[in-house]
């Protein structure tokens, strides 16, 4: 008969140190957000391009993180454990990609760079999901993850203000046609954070060993798996997934398709809204620039007028920087909070709230003139974006087997991807075609779609209670 295995409470500190490599992971993603889009149009992309130009992040989600889960589920090491030797294989090669990155000349450079830095993130992130379920009781997994969501603020909270405050205080200066110097000591320090933190957990956290019973189980399990076993256990979890897991998958359909809509058109909006300067503007500012450095003679007026839209433009990625930072400033202060509502009100409860009130201060971003008032949409973006991080996982952790934690991570961020991915094909065309080439309109469009996500979980049905 299987024993069930005894999983001792932690305290504060342990959850903490078990954490800590989540600060280097969401810091490279941190910089995926703000400034990835940004290095493409400083290499000459343009607004529409920019979804398939992302088109490594929900392939290389959808691809990796459940194969590393199902692989995990069935790994154990001595030495390294189960599911530290993943994030640390992760966390190696995403700091050689981040520091790679700044260098990239061409559109297909910063492209391939991106590919590498998100299949090394997911290598990481997926095991990191399982860890938490792996080391804590039920009773202690939403503090659990809401511990990660904390360091998911804290760790893009640093990319983005250090995007804000490098452009501030080392750069500034339009550069024309390439990637100003500031941009590189935001990935220089992620490619350190991303190895030093993981390094961290990985040092300071013991993995559970397996019982004996259960050693024996992955024994006879590698002695008969093959190159697709593998992949047999994910299309096994899938079709045996419960049914709460498929609610989460409609919730996530609209919620990551509006986050990638925000990440992506954030920057051109603020151009826009903030500053009037259209994609055309941009666009001929650059020319002007070019045509200049290569000796063609440019009017004194019109040169002076390219250097400031670039300038902006330029301020604008600080103004992102700064904005996105501030809402994970948020991030990191609310996450623990959340905890206690989420006892009090249920977990289910507090995430619509979450939602709901992400929706209405994103839709009213275009709206607001002031760069310093724009902060303010941005507190309710910072506690939706702790509920999303940590709630859903404990919402749905109790319904998910133990033996298959690593895959069922995995298949959830299948139900991530898939969004992003849908994304990525359709919103070029919907861009252009619906939405008159308007950033501004994207905008208003995600906050309308996080009101959706929100009554979606309303369907949801997750064994939790409340607690007075």
């Amino acid at each position: 008969m299987k024993t069930k295995k005894i999983i001792p409470h932690l305290g504060f500190w342990q959850i903490w140190n078990m954490n800590v490599g989540f600060f280097g992971i969401q810091y490279s993603f941190g910089l995926q957000q703000t400034a990835v889009n940004p290095i493409y149009t400083f290499l000459g992309a343009h607004a529409e391009q920019l979804p398939i130009l992302n088109l490594a992040g929900p392939i290389t989600g959808l691809m990796i993180q459940p194969l590393i889960g199902a692989i995990s589920d069935k790994t154990w090491s001595p030495k390294w454990g189960r599911r530290k030797p993943f994030f640390l294989l992760g966390a190696i090669f995403c700091s050689i990609a981040l520091f790679l990155f700044p260098f990239s000349s061409a559109i297909w450079m910063a492209v391939g760079l991106l590919w590498v830095l998100d299949a090394a993130n997911n290598t990481a992130m997926e095991p990191y999901r399982a860890f938490i379920a792996d080391k804590l009781p039920q009773e202690q997994q939403t503090f659990g993850f809401q511990m990660q969501s904390l360091f998911v603020g804290a760790g893009i909270t640093l990319a983005n203000l250090s995007l804000f405050i490098f452009q501030k205080y080392l750069g500034g200066n339009a550069s024309g046609g390439g990637i100003p110097v500031w941009v590189y000591y935001s990935f220089f320090l992620g490619s350190f954070c991303s190895i030093a933190s993981v390094v961290w957990s990985v040092y300071k956290t013991p993995e559970i060993p397996p019982s004996e019973q259960e050693l024996e189980e992955l024994i006879k399990f590698k002695e008969g798996s093959t190159f697709f076993t593998p992949f047999i256990e994910i299309f096994s979890a899938i079709r045996d997934m419960p049914k709460l897991l498929w609610q989460l998958a409609l919730v996530y359909l609209f919620q990551w398709y509006a986050l990638f809509c925000y990440w992506q058109f954030i920057t051109p909006m603020l151009k826009l809204s903030l500053y009037g300067i259209s994609e055309s503007d941009e666009q001929k500012a650059d020319k002007i620039i070019k045509l200049a450095k290569s000796g063609v003679f440019v009017v004194e007026k019109d040169m002076s007028w390219a250097k400031n839209v670039l300038h902006l433009v330029e301020v604008a990625v600080g103004q992102t920087g700064l904005m996105n930072g501030s809402y994970n400033i948020i991030t990191m202060v609310s996450a623990l909070l959340l905890v206690p509502f989420a006892k009090k009100f249920t977990s289910k409860n507090t995430y619509i709230f979450c939602l709901c009130i992400t929706g209405l201060g994103i839709m009213a971003l275009p709206y607001i003139k002031n760069e310093y008032l724009l902060l303010v949409p941005m507190v309710a973006l910072g506690i939706g974006w702790a509920s999303m991080m940590g709630l859903p996982y404990s919402m749905v952790s109790p319904s998910i087997p133990p033996e298959k934690r690593g895959v069922y991570m995995g298949v959830i961020n299948m139900m991530i991807v898939v969004p992003m991915l849908i994304q990525t094909i359709s919103f070029g065309f919907i861009y252009k075609t619906f939405l008159n080439d308007n950033p501004s309109l994207v905008i208003v469009l995600t906050g309308f779609l996080f009101l959706i996500a929100g009554a979606c979980v309303m369907l949801m049905k997750p064994e939790e209670k409340k607690y007075e």
